[in-house]
C-alpha cells in the first residue's frame, strides 16, 4: 500500500475527512495518514481502541513513536494516560493491552535512525513549558536527533509567528483549538504535512491552539 507517499507533496486531512477501517485485531481500528507498506509499513496513523481490547506483541523494527490524546493505552511496562509521549527504539518490542478508559493515539512507525537508540515517556500535562520565539508562544521540546525536532507548541490566542521556510520539512497535527496561515484554517485534529522548503505564516485567532509539531524529518 501507498497512501501519501510523496512527500514533495503536502497534504492536509481534517477531522470530517477521517475514515476509521478495522486493524486485524478485533476492537481497534486505524485512521491511516500516511503509508507506505503493507501491514508491516512506513506509517503515521490515528489508532482507536475500544476499551479492554489488545493487540498482539510485536518488535518496533523500525521504532514506534506515539502521543497518547484520549483514554489510557498501557502495555507490560506500564500505563499511558493522555497526553503521555512515548518512543520505543527500534528493536524494542510490547503487547498493548488496553482498559476500561480506552484509548486513542497518534502513532509513527518505522521512521527511526539506527542511532536513535534513546527511549522517551514524557508525560506532557505535568512538564513545565518554556518561552517560545514570540510573545504568545510556548514550547515545550520532546525529543531532537540530528535534523529532527518534535515538540509540543502553545499558541495563546491572537498570537502571530513570523513567516518561515521548512528546511527537512514540517509535520502537525493539532491537539486543541485551530491554528491558521495563509493557506487555511486548521481545527483541532487536523494533520498536516509540509514538504521540504515549504513555507507560511502561522497565526491563531481567539481559541488559540496546542499542536504536536515534527520539523526536518522530510
Amino acid at each position: 500500500m501507498q497512501l501519501h507517499a510523496d512527500f514533495s507533496q503536502k497534504i492536509v486531512i481534517r477531522p470530517e475527512q477521517y475514515h476509521w477501517q478495522d486493524s486485524p485485531m478485533p476492537g481497534v481500528q486505524r485512521m491511516m495518514l500516511d503509508r507506505i507498506g503493507e501491514e508491516v509499513a512506513r506509517a503515521t496513523s490515528l489508532v482507536r481502541y475500544a476499551p479492554y481490547t489488545s493487540f498482539s506483541k510485536h518488535t518496533h523494527s523500525g521504532g514506534e513513536e506515539f502521543l497518547v490524546l484520549e483514554g489510557v493505552f498501557a502495555d507490560e511496562h506500564g500505563r499511558y494516560p493522555n497526553g503521555t509521549y512515548v518512543r520505543n527504539p527500534i528493536g524494542t518490542s510490547h503487547t498493548p493491552v488496553i482498559g476500561e478508559e480506552g484509548a486513542v493515539i497518534f502513532v509513527k512507525l518505522q521512521q527511526f535512525t539506527t542511532q536513535d537508540t534513546n527511549p522517551v515517556n514524557i508525560h506532557t500535562p505535568s512538564t513545565p513549558w518554556r518561552q517560545g520565539l514570540v510573545p504568545g508562544l510556548e514550547v515545550m521540546p520532546l525529543h531532537t536527533f540530528g535534523t529532527e525536532s518534535i515538540a509540543l507548541v502553545k499558541w495563546a490566542p491572537n498570537t502571530v509567528f513570523k513567516p518561515h521556510q521548512h528546511w527537512g520539512g514540517e509535520e502537525i497535527f493539532v491537539l486543541s483549538g485551530t491554528l491558521y496561515d495563509e493557506h487555511g484554517s486548521y481545527p483541532e485534529g487536523t494533520w498536516i504535512r509540509s514538504p521540504h522548503l515549504s513555507q507560511h505564516h502561522p497565526f491563531t485567532k481567539d481559541d488559540g491552539a496546542i499542536i504536536y509539531v515534527k520539523t526536518g524529518h522530510l
